[in-house]
């Protein structure tokens, strides 16, 4: 039966890279957490730069499934995102946007992971747009900036604040953007 070495090595690494900090965890905590060897470490990755970056493009796959299930859960209309947002900031082992957390670790713009990241908030702005254009709302592309700006804003206080109401009230004040 074959190990899913790099199965095990992807979800141990989102997890300690979500709590702890890219920088933080090195290759011998990786391998001790996800039971992999070295040598299939690098079979499945050229370093941990590589690793970062399969486990930021599925969390970026997983976390947008999520938000359209969650979305949906929640009505489907554009204000759905901060009630999906205020449940997330409720659960167990929330540390905020795994994506926010990695940009502001990298700072650099040129780096391959502050570019993943960037890219994934452009997936999420082009989804909100989306909603916001079904709903009728005119000036979308400009809203979807603004309900971003609000979701991640929300998002960072939900992390000092450790409750879900800072979704709630960001869902308010989308709502006045709205009209």
């Amino acid at each position: 039966m074959p190990t899913h070495a790099r199965d095990r090595l992807l979800t141990a690494a989102a997890e300690l890279f979500y709590v702890e900090g890219i920088q933080a965890v090195g290759v011998e905590r990786l391998l001790a957490v996800s039971g992999v060897g070295r040598a299939s470490f690098y079979r499945h990755f050229a370093g941990k730069d590589a690793l970062v970056a399969a486990v930021l493009q599925r969390q970026g796959e997983q976390w947008l499934a999520w938000l359209e299930t969650a979305v949906a859960e929640h009505g489907g209309g554009p204000l759905a995102v901060f009630d999906a947002l205020a449940d997330r900031a409720r659960s167990r082992g929330f540390h905020g946007c795994a994506f926010v957390n990695a940009m502001a670790e990298t700072a650099d713009p040129s780096s391959e992971v502050y570019r993943l990241a960037e890219a994934h908030k452009r997936r999420v702005t082009a989804y909100v747009e989306q909603l916001i254009k079904a709903a009728g709302c005119e000036r979308h592309e400009a809203l979807a900036e603004q309900f971003v700006l609000l979701m991640d804003g929300a998002t960072v206080t939900a992390m000092r604040e450790r409750t879900g109401a800072p979704a709630l009230r960001a869902r308010e004040m989308a709502q006045r953007l709205l009209g």
